[in-house]
């Protein structure tokens, strides 16, 4: 049957992968979702992607999602791109990648994170004053100084720098912009400016010409689709563009979150980094937390961890188990900091193994890789909460539901590994494709001139099932906190070198 409604686009363009949801802009139905996927190569602390992988990839998954739901071409009125964040592409005049981009969880840049944190006058708190956040290793900042310090020449060569949403976004539409959300997680631009920072673009030595414009929101109208794209597409040229966002702040608007004040349901999000987020109107300033801008103009603060479903599933594979067949720990503890860590600020941490026994089997391990990951998104949870002024230790707010996404969400051992440890109610939305159903609304709220907050809430992506409140572990909890506690200090910088970066203790 004929589509009778306009339809938007809505891509995400993850670590691993792209995908891209066809969407009814009245209903919010989802017609259809193609998927491409990414390589990721490095080894060690580098995590790398060509970005030119992530434009093809970009155009299969609209090309098999667009034919899936057999829709014509002229029904598609709005497209927005939600990408990781903090990835730095470098581009040469004609806008081609001058080598692979530098991931967010590439954490080679720990010492120029750390040099940069000494560099400004006031140090950490002036960071956090100007632009919410610390200059930890995933931050675009400290990877720009990585770049300039190991590659000099690709860095003079430098024409462009951008995020990778910025990146497809400027394929799709010929202009250069970004938006306040993605841009946030940069440590160039100021938060409580709403601006580039110009002295920190100087501490960089990053000239503002090379960046794009921000865009008042991610829903802001940016162009239509550029004669190549629309071919490359199959759409027409009149498609609009809308500036796009960060994957975490679109999966904020496709829970339809505003900023009234903070949620009573925080967002809890387990996919290959761990995230906990909450949109508020005020702008919390915490070491531990990242203090981002939101798409729609408000603040998102959020805590992330790097070692979320991915460490636990190679948990799962070293020990030849199923992910699903775990059980509680048992007086094992695992932090599975596979790739280093970014909250706790451990760039250089390995995974730690510790209160085995001869009757200790590999179900308890594993679900013991489950507690340490869910335990480290869980402190990030109560570090959001007391930044935001919040008692996380108050009965009120424990009685308040945790929402779940991510593709743990969709798991049973991760579900009730969070319910188990948080003690809390937890809300399963139904909805699946979050970040991209948060780019449709994007998509379509650049198309109408309506608010995508708004128009995803009419939609009702974030509904779901409430699961009542497991007894909380506190056991487990502070078994874990207590050897977190007592092994952090050993992967903590032991000094620095004369050129200001970070001597490590092994």
């Amino acid at each position: 049957m004929p589509v009778q409604h306009p339809v938007v686009i809505g891509v995400d363009s993850s670590t691993q992968s792209t995908k891209a949801a066809v969407v009814d802009a009245t209903t919010g139905t989802v017609l259809a979702v193609g998927r491409a996927p990414h390589t990721v190569t490095g080894t060690g602390g580098a995590r790398e992607s060509d970005p030119e992988e992530w434009w093809a990839a970009l155009r299969e998954a609209v090309g098999g999602a667009l034919k899936e739901a057999a829709v014509p071409a002229s029904a598609v009125t709005g497209i927005a791109v939600a990408g990781q964040q903090h990835g730095l592409v470098v581009l040469d005049a004609a806008g081609r990648p001058l080598r692979p981009a530098l991931l967010w969880n590439d954490t080679r840049s720990a010492p120029q994170a750390a040099g940069l944190t000494g560099a400004l006058d006031g140090g950490a708190e002036a960071w956090l004053r100007r632009t919410g956040s610390l200059p930890v290793a995933s931050m675009t900042a400290a990877k720009w100084r990585w770049l300039c310090a190991t590659e000099p020449a690709v860095a003079d060569a430098t024409a462009a720098v951008r995020l990778p949403h910025d990146f497809l976004t400027e394929r799709l539409a010929g202009v250069a912009v970004t938006d306040p959300g993605d841009a946030s997680g940069t440590c160039w631009y100021s938060t409580a400016d709403r601006a580039y920072d110009p002295g920190l673009l100087a501490l960089l030595g990053l000239d503002p010409a090379l960046l794009p414009v921000v865009a008042p929101t991610g829903g802001a109208p940016v162009a239509t689709l550029t004669p190549a794209a629309a071919e490359a597409l199959g759409l027409p040229g009149t498609v609009v563009v809308a500036a796009g966002t960060g994957d975490n702040m679109a999966a904020a608007v496709g829970l339809g979150l505003g900023g009234a004040g903070l949620l009573d349901h925080p967002v809890v999000s387990l996919g290959t980094s761990g995230t906990v987020f909450a949109a508020t109107r005020t702008r919390p300033a915490a070491a531990r937390l990242a203090g981002f801008a939101a798409a729609d103009g408000t603040y998102l603060p959020l805590g992330c961890t790097l070692n979320c479903t991915l460490a636990v599933d190679r948990f799962a594979a070293l020990l030849g188990l199923d992910r699903e067949d775990a059980a509680p720990g048992d007086g094992v503890v695992v932090l599975p900091y596979l790739d280093g860590e970014r909250t706790p600020d451990l760039p250089d941490a390995t995974g730690l193994l510790t209160g085995l026994r001869h009757t200790t089997g590999p179900r308890a391990i594993l679900g013991a890789a489950y507690e340490g990951a869910v335990f480290t998104v869980l402190r990030a949870l109560d570090d959001l909460l007391t930044a935001c002024g919040t008692d996380p230790n108050d009965p009120a707010v424990r009685d308040r539901p945790l929402r779940l996404i991510g593709g743990g969400a969709r798991g049973r051992a991760w579900t009730s590994t969070v319910r188990r440890l948080s003690g809390r109610p937890v809300v399963v939305p139904a909805a699946t494709e979050l970040v991209a159903l948060g780019a449709a609304a994007l998509a379509s709220a650049a198309a109408t001139g309506t608010d995508p907050v708004a128009r995803a809430t009419a939609w009702g992506t974030g509904d779901g099932a409430l699961l009542p409140p497991l007894p909380r572990d506190d056991e487990t909890w502070e078994r874990i906190a207590a050897v977190l506690d007592a092994a952090a200090p050993a992967a903590r910088p032991s000094g620095t070198t004369a050129d200001g970066t970070r001597r490590w203790a092994l």
